[in-house]
């Protein structure tokens, strides 16, 4: 029987959008979002079957993927910082006042460009996609695994999870409750 790990990005939080606001005034709402838990709109039939047909169930310690596991109608095994989401820097700038949104796509650009500022960088955090790939792949001896985690990590820990070999079968978007599913043959 193959292996296979199964990506699922979280639901959609439920964060109030304040209007515009700084780079610096960033640095609050980034403190918001990592508190924050998903909205009450049901899992989508389909994520919840696929967390059924999971026998390890993993979530990142981020309240919107502990939420998302929940609305699943199950509970993780394991719950592990390591698969919590790459960090977003925010600016010291006062100045433009933009969309929390804007501000977040723009930052995560200049942090995929070297800017971290007082969070972890991509080169760390691209080390913890390793580790967390590597501890996936440990997992999934013991049957189909499924993570509960975040966008950009779990685009990075796809990487890892790529480069050692695992097959990408199905994927449907990068929006909330996506899903990538990977396989292994055994040997």
């Amino acid at each position: 029987m193959d292996k296979e790990i199964i990506l699922m990005r979280h639901g959609q939080p439920d964060l109030v959008m304040a209007g515009k606001v700084s780079a610096l005034s960033m640095k609050r709402w980034i403190e918001q979002y990592d508190l924050c838990e998903i909205n009450n709109q049901p899992a989508p039939e389909v994520c919840v079957a696929l967390a059924a047909s999971a026998k390890v169930i993993v979530s990142s310690t981020a309240p919107r993927a502990l939420t998302s596991v929940r609305a699943l109608g199950f509970q993780p095994i394991l719950v592990d910082a390591v698969y919590c989401e790459a960090q977003l820097p925010y600016g010291r700038w006062t100045l433009p006042c933009l969309s929390p949104f804007t501000w977040a796509f723009i930052l995560r650009i200049l942090w995929l460009c070297g800017f971290s500022g007082q969070v972890e960088s991509a080169r760390k955090a691209k080390m913890r996609a390793h580790t967390a790939a590597q501890r996936l792949q440990s997992l999934a001896d013991e049957g189909p695994v499924l993570l509960l985690g975040h966008g950009i990590m779990n685009r990075m820990i796809a990487k890892q999870l790529e480069a050692a070999g695992w097959i990408r079968q199905q994927r449907n978007g990068n929006s909330y409750w996506s899903s990538t599913a990977y396989r292994m043959r055994q040997t």
